[in-house]
């Protein structure tokens, strides 16, 4: 679970940990994303943001948590698409985006459940 968040998403897109050409761009829109993610109800309600390869998952989420993966998966689709949209073609950005609108209702949901448990 002390997995970097940078080298993980690079991993996914294919990009090895060693190749930082694109480390630069990738840090912004992962951040986005987070920030999308904190309207979403998930992480810390402050915010959070990664600067290099040094910050994990379980510095953003507990892997015990049941939005771990979905959050993960997330954010690749995000990144993906604001990375490497141009090589997609237009029926595979539309499955990315209907799995990303899924992602959200579902970790919205979640996010729903936790706040109301804590209210009890």
């Amino acid at each position: 679970m002390n997995e970097s968040i940078l080298t993980s998403i690079k991993i996914m897109l294919g990009i090895t940990e060693e190749y930082e050409f694109f480390d630069a761009a990738l840090i912004p829109m992962i951040n986005s994303v987070f920030a999308i993610l904190t309207q979403l109800g998930i992480g810390p309600s402050a915010g959070f943001a990664i600067s290099d390869k040094s910050t994990t998952w379980s510095d953003y989420i507990s892997s015990d948590e049941a939005r771990y993966n979905v959050v993960k998966s997330y954010m690749h689709l995000k990144v993906k698409l604001l990375f490497d949209s141009t090589s997609l073609s237009s029926s595979v950005i539309e499955n990315m985006n209907s799995q990303i609108r899924e992602y959200e209702w579902r970790l919205t949901v979640v996010s729903d459940e936790i706040a109301a448990e804590s209210e009890t």
